[in-house]
């Protein structure tokens, strides 16, 4: 499985019934889900999924797939 297929398994486990295709294009403006806790959640599964830690500090940049699978690429 490569990291593209790990992060979207992980936003399926935070947003469940989305495709691949909408966790691809999903973001905080399209997913009306998608909250400050949904995120924390999001973090936590990322995290334990990629074996890495979380910089909560770029917290309030993550708020697309883009930018977060642009930060799990940075790490891993």
């Amino acid at each position: 499985m490569n990291e593209d297929e790990k992060l979207i398994r992980c936003f399926q486990a935070v947003f469940p019934g989305l495709s691949p295709d909408e966790i691809r294009g999903a973001s905080a403006d399209t997913l009306q889900a998608w909250d400050s806790v949904t995120m924390i959640n999001l973090l936590n599964v990322i995290s334990e999924e990629f074996q890495t830690e979380t910089d909560w500090e770029a917290v309030d940049k993550l708020t697309s797939y883009d930018a977060v699978k642009a930060m799990v690429e940075g790490r891993t």
